[in-house]
């Protein structure tokens, strides 16, 4: 369903794809997650990276399950992380890579340090796309 390819014209990635196919017909286009709870509050203290990628990826995942579809799914992923240090971003990428949502990030995947995002104090934002099963 999902075909994940790397061609030997271009470097090897860390993790991802540099290509990714869905034969599928339909997709599942999900709002970017943010490092919220159920009372729209961010998450962790000022500044803990590790806190808000943690409810991040809870969030990824339920909006994954309710689309009817998992990890593997995915096609296409884009995280935003508040930072112009590439070992920042390094961690939140090694941190997604250790997680449960692993598998989304092993498609065609876009890491991006920002100036900001959209809630007071939120440093990560996840968007993907996820191809539904048959």
């Amino acid at each position: 369903m999902v075909e994940r390819f790397n061609p030997a014209t271009v470097h090897a990635p860390d993790g991802y794809s540099h290509v990714t196919i869905s034969e599928v017909g339909r997709l599942a286009h999900l709002a970017g997650q943010c490092p919220v709870d159920l009372d729209d509050k961010v998450v962790g203290a000022p500044g803990d990276f590790a806190a808000q990628t943690e409810q991040v990826v809870v969030n990824c995942l339920a909006v994954l399950e309710a689309a009817g579809a998992k990890p593997s799914d995915v096609v296409r992923s884009v995280v935003y992380v508040v930072s112009p240090d590439s070992l920042v971003l390094g961690g939140v990428w090694a941190q997604l890579m250790a997680s449960p949502l692993a598998d989304a990030f092993t498609t065609a995947s876009t890491l991006l340090g920002v100036a900001s995002l959209g809630y007071s104090g939120q440093l990560i934002e996840i968007d993907l796309t996820a191809a539904l099963p048959s």
